[in-house]
């Protein structure tokens, strides 16, 4: 029966993962950046909408990454990891239904909207990352993340497809602007539905309270956990170490992700190039994720990232001469090879060097490394567009992130790593028995 149960919560939390990624298909990387480009922000210079979408990214992720460590600490001090993704699922649920409302010349609006949707969607990543190590033994973990991303991969470009179908046969402008519209409400619909699995099959993490926090209040203990953390940084080392290098890598990743789009519509490449190149994405993207899951346990996990980041280098370089049309899918195609393995991967080599009763708070951590590198990476890319009053040196400028990102990930000794995560835990294990005694 134990076993049975297993099994059901690994396939509930795998389905939040094609819930929630319907968001980042839709909205994040396809529909809204061209709604964006040519309803919302159509009174402003092409530039502009660019630059503007940029900034709008960058200011949604930083607001997660200013709240994630103390959310992240308070849920492991509650025991509340499922409620804290429950309230940001249901806020980006929100937003995304939000943008329904968004019409021509309203970009103020859009970029509201999104970035609510936006905080939803980082913040409940948060706690529903931090629940994989509770799932999952370490034998397994590379190959459940990587499922994780493939069924992300599979359920948002379903919706994509319907979404686009709905678009491109609208007969004119006002009926596509339309379709756009119902599109963003069809993934606050997709988006819920698909999380029930997790919230009726997925157990709350147990509640372990440490000596000293017995009369603590939520508030109190985040910030008490957060400084003990701190305090014992160098105890983490290779698990910081880490987290510096997935925060340079990802600033690359993450950018081209948000912003390949609205530079493919910069370009004046077509509507059907643009959205159907992140559509191809998300099906060859499924595979792909799966093999990753694959060469992580016959190459290493640490070394299938770093040929990941040696794809994205020829992809970032690839994107500074792209002139026509057949780059960009070709190019698209490239980022479906390594873009959901190298996150997933990312993600599971992460949760090894993590202790499990500290889950959340150091998943925020990890959350906002991910949340700066996504804020830092726009926000370059919209300045140098602005500077230069184009985008193509934005573009090429991301090869230092992978570069910088993969030499200090190849210097970070996973299996130290582990071993303090694990010896950490017998330790806190320990600590909330004797507590538990004594009460």
């Amino acid at each position: 029966m134990e076993q049975k149960e297993k099994k059901r919560a690994i396939r509930a939390w795998v389905m939040y993962d094609w819930a929630n990624s319907a968001f980042v298909t839709t909205i994040t990387a396809a529909v809204l950046p061209v709604y964006y480009a040519s309803v919302a922000a159509a009174d402003l210079p092409p530039n502009l909408r660019t630059a503007y979408w940029g900034y709008t990214t960058t200011i949604a992720l930083l607001i997660v990454a200013l709240m994630g460590p103390v959310m992240g600490a308070m849920a492991d001090f509650a025991g509340s990891k499922k409620k804290f993704l429950t309230t940001f699922a249901l806020i980006g649920i929100a937003g995304a239904a939000l943008l329904f409302f968004v019409q021509e010349g309203d970009w103020l609006l859009a970029s509201l909207f999104y970035i609510i949707g936006n905080v939803g969607f980082a913040g409940a990543n948060v706690f529903y990352d931090s629940l994989l190590p509770h799932i999952t033994n370490e034998e397994e973990r590379d190959q459940i993340s990587s499922r994780g991303y493939a069924f992300g991969y599979l359920g948002g470009g379903l919706l994509l497809a319907v979404n686009l179908a709905m678009i491109m046969t609208a007969k004119d402008g006002a009926a596509t602007a339309l379709m756009s519209r119902l599109s963003f409400l069809m993934v606050a619909g997709w988006w819920l539905i698909f999380t029930i699995p997790l919230w009726r099959w997925v157990k709350e993490p147990a509640r372990r309270i440490l000596k000293g926090e017995e009369h603590f209040n939520p508030v109190q203990a985040s910030f008490s956990r957060l400084a003990h953390t701190f305090k014992d940084i160098r105890r983490y080392k290779e698990l910081f170490k880490f987290i510096i290098a997935f925060w340079l890598y990802n600033n690359g990743i993450g950018t081209i992700i948000v912003m390949a789009t609205i530079y493919g519509t910069e370009l004046n490449f077509s509507q059907t190039t643009t959205i159907g190149t992140l559509l191809m994405v998300q099906f060859v993207a499924i595979p792909f994720s799966l093999l990753f899951g694959w060469l992580g346990k016959k190459l290493g996990t640490k070394r299938s990232i770093l040929l990941s980041l040696g794809i994205y280098t020829i992809i970032a370089i690839g994107g500074y001469f792209m002139t026509k049309e057949i780059h960009f899918w070709i190019l698209g195609f490239g980022v479906a090879m390594v873009q959901g393995g190298s996150q997933a991967l990312s993600r599971s080599l992460f949760s090894r060097m993590v202790p499990k009763s500290k889950s959340a708070e150091f998943y925020s951590f990890f959350s906002v490394s991910e949340k700066i590198a996504g804020t830092v990476g726009p926000l370059l890319f919209g300045v140098v567009s602005t500077l230069m009053g184009g985008s193509r040196l934005s573009i090429v400028s991301l090869v230092i992130f992978f570069i910088t990102g993969g030499l200090l990930l190849s210097k970070v000794n996973e299996d130290e790593g582990t071993v303090v995560a694990k010896e950490e835990e017998e330790k806190l294990v320990r600590a909330s028995a004797l507590e538990g005694a004594e009460a």
